[in-house]
């Protein structure tokens, strides 16, 4: 029952299309008890288009340069801009679809990733590829929480932790397609054709997700625009910083003032949402340990795992004369690992609970790190490879039970905020990751200077094991801060 004091949700309009062939194919999915299944494949769809495009773009920044005939420092901002832009859109998307509905956020993002990624096909010049990019990127974030929030819908809340499992799977399929497949077809097609696979994709994602996506409940509130603008400026000012630090240098002036507007807009933020009468974010799930804990863990994890992703191809080529194929072959083991293992740690969060889970995959994770930075510093290829795979299989572990207990500590209402707050923060702690790694290289290409880098990889996997060691073993109630309180839960 709905509390008094809570604004209402507006119940969702039935379409045309929801009593037609729509309606009755989503019936008898319902019937066989396959509906959450088909939402899990449609999102994951949706997912893969848009991710996969990522790692072919790393290998292809040559051959833009040479045909735009410019710089590859210039032609990098094709990723470091969507990165960007995609961090400081994605709580303003989840809230957005909290408010009008998750499956119409998500149909409107797929459909502007879809026409956006057939005209970056087109592109002709460096700024409208970056351009083009970035609103790819940016529209295409609305897939990421509209999807994971219409997953946790669909989803009884202990079977949220198996569906995470294959989500991560698909996270990290992705990329790894991207790599393998890139290459080739870079060099035979272009570059050009990626995007033409994408769009090709995403059309397809697209009209299924049509098909099979039920509309969630809408809100009669109103937006909180203020708080939006606060968390953008806070995002923006620290994701800028933390990727022009490598090359800026940590003491550059533009540095620190970006990083003072990021922590002054972080503030302003708390003290907007503290009047706010609806909330972007409600700040009272940062005092439930299974909201907050876990996002901080995801932080750490990523910027454990992609700080050590970048550092990895440098141990390879520098101390065991690798080529780049070898050197991109022999990562893969760790990719395959994270793929094959996140399934594996659905079912783990399912049978022993998520911070067990959860516990597991981040102390095998700053194990792994361990044996790599040891391995570096002894140039010992089999303790390198043997922690490559670790790593993997600590990160498949964790992470779909850090993202169930995420959205299982919040009410229906809010899960499109928390889902892009959890990927918020995972995104601020890879950018963290590789900018404090890479600053500790230092460029020094000597097994002692490397294994010292990965050794504070290690580190900042050991805080992921304290944050997850902060979580509480039995779920609670989720807390309704609109209400006031959450039923038989008390605050921590």
């Amino acid at each position: 029952m709905r509390p008094p004091d809570a604004p209402p949700s507006l119940p969702t309009p039935i379409s045309p299309a929801e009593t037609g062939f729509r309606h009755r194919f989503t019936a008898r999915l319902e019937a066989r008890g396959t509906y959450p299944t088909w939402v899990l494949i449609a999102a994951l769809a949706g997912m893969f288009a848009t991710t996969f495009p990522i790692t072919i773009l790393t290998i292809a920044l040559r051959s833009i340069a040479l045909e735009f005939d410019t710089r590859e420092t210039t032609v990098a901002w094709v990723i470091t801009a969507p990165m960007l832009f995609s961090a400081v859109a994605l709580p303003l998307l989840g809230k957005l679809g909290d408010l009008y509905g998750h499956r119409r956020v998500f149909l409107i993002g797929s459909t502007a990733a879809t026409i956006t990624a057939i005209a970056t096909a087109f592109a002709w010049g460096p700024l409208s590829l970056i351009g083009l990019r970035t609103l790819a990127a940016v529209v295409g974030g609305a897939t990421q929480p509209t999807s994971m929030a219409l997953i946790f819908s669909a989803f009884d809340s202990k079977d949220r932790v198996r569906a995470m499992g294959w989500w991560s799977m698909t996270g990290a399929a992705a990329p790894a397609l991207g790599l393998i497949a890139g290459g080739p077809l870079v060099d035979w097609l272009g570059w050009r054709v990626v995007f033409v696979i994408q769009a090709f994709f995403s059309l397809g994602a697209l009209l299924l997700a049509a098909l099979v996506l039920r509309e969630t409940p809408r809100q009669r509130v109103r937006f909180d625009l203020a708080g939006a603008a606060m968390l953008a400026v806070g995002v923006a000012g620290l994701m800028f910083a933390l990727g022009r630090a490598r090359d800026l240098g940590p003491t550059s002036p533009v540095i620190a003032l970006s990083t003072a507007a990021g922590v002054l807009g972080l503030v302003a933020f708390v003290l907007v949402e503290r009047r706010a009468v609806e909330p972007l974010l409600s700040l009272e799930f940062l005092r439930r340990r299974n909201f907050s804990a876990p996002m901080v863990a995801n932080a750490f994890l990523g910027a454990a795992y992609m700080g050590a992703f970048v550092l990895a191809p440098l141990v390879l080529l520098e101390l065991f004369r690798f080529t780049i194929s070898q050197a991109a072959a022999f990562m893969l083991m760790r990719t395959l690992t994270l793929t094959l293992a996140s399934p594996l740690g659905g079912r783990l969060g399912e049978r022993v609970g998520e911070r067990a889970a959860a516990l597991w995959g981040s102390m095998i994770m700053t194990g792994a790190l361990v044996v790599i930075a040891l391995g570096t510093a002894a140039t010992s290829l089999v303790a390198v490879g043997v922690g490559l795979v670790f790593q993997g299989l600590g990160h498949g572990l964790s992470l779909p039970s850090l993202t169930s207990a995420v959205a299982n500590s919040v009410p229906e209402r809010d899960l499109g905020i928390a889902s892009a707050a959890n990927r918020l923060t995972g995104q601020v702690g890879t950018a963290f990751g590789i900018t404090a790694l890479t600053i500790a290289y230092g460029g020094i290409n000597t097994g002692a200077g490397l294994g010292a880098a990965l050794g504070l990889g290690a580190v900042l996997a050991l805080f992921s094991v304290f944050a997850v060691a902060f979580m509480q073993s039995a779920p609670i109630p989720p807390l309704d801060p609109r209400a006031g309180r959450a039923s038989g839960a008390r605050l921590e």
